[in-house]
C-alpha cells in the first residue's frame, strides 16, 4: 500500500503522558490532550521549559499541517508505519483535524530521518 507524503511540524513544548484509573478530568489547566477510557483517563501534558518532572519520560510532537478529511484512509499510517519499521516509539491523539504523534525526545533526530526517508516534510521553526 502506498502511503500519503504528510507535512509536519514540530510543535515548540515538550511533553510527559500520565495515568490516572481514578480521575474523569484533568487536574489543572496544563493538559494539551485527554482522554477517557475503560480503565481511567489518559492526559497529555505540556511541561514548561526549566520544568523538572523526571520521573517522566520527555515527549516531542509532531502534527500535520496537512488538515484532512475523516474518512482519509492511511493519513495516521503514513506516520506511524515508518516509526514503528524503525522501532521508534509513538503516543498519538487524533484531533478533528489531523493527528498529532509524540516521540520521545531523545528519539527526535532519528525519527526527523526516519520521516525525510519515508518522504514526508517536517518544518521544524514552530
Amino acid at each position: 500500500m502506498s502511503f500519503p507524503r504528510r507535512h509536519l511540524r514540530i510543535l515548540p513544548s515538550r511533553f510527559v503522558i500520565d495515568h490516572h484509573s481514578e480521575r474523569s478530568s484533568p487536574l489543572d489547566d496544563s493538559w494539551f490532550a485527554a482522554v477517557r477510557g475503560p480503565e481511567g483517563l489518559t492526559v497529555i501534558r505540556t511541561i514548561e521549559d526549566g520544568q523538572s518532572d523526571s520521573a517522566a519520560e520527555h515527549w516531542l510532537g509532531l502534527y500535520g499541517d496537512d488538515p484532512h478529511d475523516l474518512d482519509l484512509p492511511g493519513m495516521l499510517a503514513a506516520v506511524v508505519a515508518p516509526l514503528g519499521a524503525a522501532a521508534i516509539p509513538v503516543f498519538v491523539a487524533s484531533t478533528f483535524h489531523s493527528d498529532l504523534v509524540l516521540v520521545p525526545e531523545n528519539r527526535l533526530a532519528e525519527a526527523l530521518g526516519v520521516l525525510d526517508a519515508a518522504g514526508h516534510t517536517v518544518d521544524a521553526s514552530s
